[in-house]
């Protein structure tokens, strides 16, 4: 078994369920056991900023699906989730990325990983924390570095009850 993080973000609809749906969807796919998730963020939108907030967790996994194998699991949950198409960094119902797998390094066409812009995101960093306090980035810096480093840039809320 391998420890995976996803990252979950949902600015369209009701955000908070759509996010919980996808973690519960997860949970329940064979091949993943052990999950954890993070508290619900509220963050600015990244990228195209004329959108509503979002709402961002991160969850770790213990699986034995290989990272392809997660990859098409993360997009057939988004499917189900009710994710249509629309432009990069665009509003969306539900958005799901593989941020880490284990300690691997993959690049390939589709998945790279570790995300290569996961350490440049206040929504992904804050809700990793959560689930992985020991998280070093590839530069050996701690997370709590790396979110102090981002603190004044970026805005995110723990919402309450979450």
């Amino acid at each position: 078994m391998i420890d995976a993080y996803v990252g979950l973000g949902s600015n369209l609809g009701d955000r908070q369920a759509r996010v919980r749906l996808a973690i519960d969807l997860l949970a329940a796919t064979p091949g993943i056991k052990g999950l954890a998730r993070s508290y619900l963020y509220e963050s600015e939108p990244w990228g195209f900023r004329d959108q509503p907030a979002f709402v961002n967790a991160v969850v770790r996994v213990q699986t034995d699906l290989g990272p392809l194998q997660l990859l098409i699991t993360l997009r057939r949950i988004e499917a189900r989730v009710g994710r249509t198409p629309t432009f990069r960094w665009g509003p969306r119902e539900i958005d799901l990325d593989l941020l880490l797998y284990g300690d691997q390094q993959i690049s390939r066409r589709g998945l790279i990983v570790p995300h290569p812009s996961m350490h440049e995101r206040l929504f992904v960093l804050v809700p990793l924390r959560d689930v992985c306090r020991d998280y070093r980035l590839p530069t050996g810096q701690g997370i709590d570095e790396a979110i102090a480093r981002l603190g004044g840039q970026q805005q995110i809320w723990r919402l309450a009850g979450s």
